[in-house]
């Protein structure tokens, strides 16, 4: 026996120098990580899932939140509009001082308004309204009205045509109807304002040195324009600043989320750790089970970043809270040490806990599984971070532990093992054995009322919440500025770029007309700017036919009006020398089309789907008139109404329903494997407690008028898993041989303890969606908890002496 200590303390020794470089291993990884590009998503819409069917709708949603995400939009606001431009000015001069931004807009260079007439004069004879058109349409259209109307018109300006190119005015009336000042703004002294009642608003546009969610662009940002406000608070105290733009949005997120980790980590730490140096009085205990505990961390964290290239803050503040749950491994090793007193071995301590701890993990694993099998990608990553933190904190109990725990304990609190048994057995044999079905019974009526009073909730915004000081800025600058939402549009698709232009505007023909018995207040598209070369051509057949069929008569026509022979001359000849349709590259080449080039999504072969496609944005769209629009495009070939925030909503559904099922699915498989281990009475035994804690958190939302969303399923599914740990620990512990019911009771009320110290905080998140997790998981937990010795095997136990 002496030979074989030895040997045992060199296992020992290979078992920690090997999880010494595991843990070596996973911190370097984790610090070559973070010393580079920061792996940190911020991206609230980061968590929004893939829910369009086609490959091309996601990247015109991708498109649209890049094109809105790199550029942030300020407005300077004053009664007086002298100071808000100066102001304007002012304040953009600070922000560009700053270096935080990759351009700042404020002052436009002066734009030749002639240059937009140039483009199209080539394209003359192709242009025409819809009124001129029917105009035209007649058999003897008034060619010398028409001429006299126009150049007697007093309103002509702006982008008005040379008359010596446009003498009818067509090309003029068909710029004029171009979208080309969609929005309140007006150009003053080269600035973009906006008037309001008795307030002038003034545009400051800045473009950003890089992603919105890079956390260094945030603090930049966040700097210069604290920096910018200071100074104009100082110069012009009346001046308001409104803003909008992602990276607020995303540095608000990232720091609020900073705060949870923080406050989460720190609260559990101290309070855990309080909780186990009172229970065990050892420092050497305490910081074993935080070793543990931030081994599988760390492991957590390097293997997350391993598989997902990133990690998603919401990740970080849900895997923060997992040390209460990590911990409860190592507490139920500890309680065996202690109650083992002098008789302690340790790999026979190891051995005795390992079923307990098994059936555990296996239950916690399927939880966390349902969260893998979800399409949400933070989800995904918060399941491969626990599945990871909870699989390392197993295996270094079982096997790290046991080497720095070899001899007996100098002290054993026996007086609270005790009190714990005589609570324990008091507890069980009120609510055990046939008593247990009875207060099923009485439960379930309790909260039969309760189920029937749950509603629920699928709206996006509770994944995706915002600061709402930023969204009542975002919103009165779009309502200062006059544009609009662009979440929802329809995406247009065809063979070829003909194809796409002609089903644009089939697509605009319909939505002049009422939708939902109600009128748009318009709409954008690319076939607004390039018509298809269907109607040019129908256009110039038409100006041939009733224009230009005489050529004899129009040169009369002009020459009656006023204009000079040559100039008659130049223009019917120039008919037959622009017969080049406009296409939309020409279009695009334009510097005045960068507005405008959203709408044009191009070839779609990197989608996997050959072919082009562009984009029309319905405007003032009510939300009654939304499923008119959706029916709108279902009529239509090659044309998909995407609304992204109806789509997560609908997903949100269809997958909470699934988990009502998949939990119903989970409690059965789990009662089989339970009843395999512990026979039927057993199993059933176990499985109560966290069965009526599931209807009783479900009842409680429903008495709450609280409306269930696929998150509180998430949480059911996790006090399944992790709730039942509670009565199988309790039942592993009883039915070991002299097992003291006082150490054990202790290491499942100190479990619970410690998990719900670290998933209750979570109900104080900033995060709506961890907020769901942990009052559910609060909640389930502590009833599971509390139920727990109806599980308890139906025989005696004294504290060791």
């Amino acid at each position: 026996m002496d030979g074989a200590r030895p040997a045992r303390i060199r296992g020992f020794g290979g078992v920690r120098i090997a999880w010494l470089a595991l843990a070596l291993a996973a911190v370097l990884y984790c610090e070559w990580r973070f010393a580079g590009p920061s792996p940190l998503q911020t991206n609230l819409l980061a968590l929004v899932p893939r829910t369009e069917a086609d490959p091309i709708a996601e990247r015109a949603v991708d498109t649209l939140a890049s094109a809105m995400g790199d550029r942030t939009v300020f407005l300077v606001s004053s009664g007086d509009a002298d100071r808000a431009k100066t102001a304007a000015r002012q304040f953009s001069a600070t922000l560009a001082g700053t270096g935080a931004f990759r351009g700042i807009v404020a002052e436009l260079p002066p734009f030749d308004a002639t240059q937009v007439a140039r483009f199209y004069s080539a394209y003359r004879f192709r242009l025409l309204t819809d009124a001129d058109r029917l105009a035209l349409a007649g058999d003897n259209p008034a060619l010398s009205s028409m001429l006299a109307a126009h150049l007697y018109d007093p309103l002509r300006a702006g982008f008005a045509t040379p008359l010596a190119v446009d003498p009818f005015g067509w090309l003029g009336r068909w710029i004029a109807s171009l979208p080309l000042s969609a929005s309140n703004l007006v150009l003053e002294d080269g600035m973009l304002v906006a008037h309001r009642a008795d307030v002038t608003s003034v545009l400051v546009m800045a473009d950003l040195p890089g992603s919105a969610y890079e956390p260094s662009v945030q603090a930049a940002v966040r700097a210069a324009v604290a920096e910018g406000e200071a100074k104009l608070r100082a110069s012009y105290p009346d001046v308001r600043i409104l803003r909008a733009g992602a990276v607020f949005y995303a540095d608000a997120g990232r720091r609020a989320s900073e705060r949870d980790v923080h406050r989460i980590g720190i609260v559990s730490i101290f309070g855990i750790a309080l909780l186990m140096l009172w229970i065990f009085r050892s420092p050497k205990l305490m910081l074993l089970g935080f070793a543990s505990t931030a081994l599988g961390i760390v492991c957590a964290l390097a293997a997350t970043m391993l598989v997902f290239g990133e990690i998603h803050l919401l990740t970080l503040v849900f895997g923060t809270s997992l040390i209460g749950e990590a911990v409860d491994y190592s507490i139920q090793y500890f309680v065996l040490y202690l109650g083992a007193g002098s008789q302690w071995d340790a790999r026979q301590g190891a051995r005795a806990v390992r079923p307990a701890l098994a059936i555990a993990l296996a239950t916690s694993l399927l939880g966390y599984a349902v969260l893998a099998w979800m399409p949400f990608p933070a989800l995904k990553q918060i399941a491969c971070f626990a599945m990871t933190g909870i699989a390392v904190a197993f295996g270094s109990v079982l096997s790290l532990l046991p080497s720095f725990l070899r001899q007996p304990p100098r002290r054993v609190p026996r007086h609270l093992f005790a009190g714990a048994a005589r609570l324990a057995s008091g507890w069980h044999a009120a609510i055990g054995g046939w008593r247990a079905g009875l207060l099923a019974v009485v439960v379930m009526a309790a909260a039969a009322p309760g189920w029937l009073l749950l509603t629920a909730n699928d709206d996006i915004h509770l994944l995706v919440q915002r600061d709402p000081l930023l969204v009542s800025e975002e919103q009165q600058v779009r309502d200062a500025i006059g544009i609009e939402d662009t979440s929802r549009f329809f995406l247009v698709k065809g063979v070829t770029p003909e194809q796409v232009l002609e089903r644009c505007e089939t697509l605009s023909a319909a939505l002049d007309a009422p939708v939902g018995e109600k009128r748009l207040a318009g709409w954008q598209s690319v076939s607004r700017f390039v018509p298809s070369v269907r109607r040019q051509d129908a256009d110039r057949a038409l100006l041939a036919k009733a224009v230009f069929g005489e050529p004899s008569a129009l040169r009369a026509t002009l020459v009656q009006a006023g204009f000079r022979e040559d100039i008659a001359e130049q223009y019917s000849d120039a008919f037959a020398k622009n017969d080049a349709p406009l296409k939309v590259d020409r279009w695009l080449a334009q510097p005045w089309s960068q507005p405008y080039r959203h709408l044009w999504l191009g070839s779609t072969a990197g989608a996997g789907q050959p072919g082009y496609a562009a984009l029309v944005m319905p405007l003032g769209a009510a939300p009654d008139q939304l499923p008119a629009l959706a029916e709108l495009a279902k009529g239509q070939p090659g044309v998909v109404f995407v609304d992204k925030a109806a789509s997560v909503s609908r997903l949100f559904g269809a997958y909470r329903d699934d988990c009502g099922i998949w939990l119903a699915i989970a409690l059965a498989f789990v009662s089989v494997l339970l009843a395999l281990r512990y026979g039927l009475i057993g199993g059933l035994s176990v499985m109560l407690p966290v069965a009526l804690a599931i209807g009783v958190a479900l009842a409680a939302f429903g008495y709450a008028r609280v409306p269930l969303t696929l998150f509180n399923w998430l949480a059911l599914m996790l006090v399944l898993g992790v709730g039942l740990n509670y009565a199988v620990f309790l039942r592993e512990g009883c039915l070991r041989e002299r097992a003291d019911l006082g150490a054990v009771w202790t290491g499942v009320a100190l479990s619970a303890a410690t998990t719900l110290l670290s998933f209750g905080l979570l109900a104080a998140s900033s995060m709506s969606v961890l907020k769901s997790f942990g009052a559910t998981l609060a909640l389930g937990i502590s009833v599971s908890v509390l139920l727990a010795p109806i599980g308890m095997p139906p025989i005696q136990f004294g504290a060791r002496r």
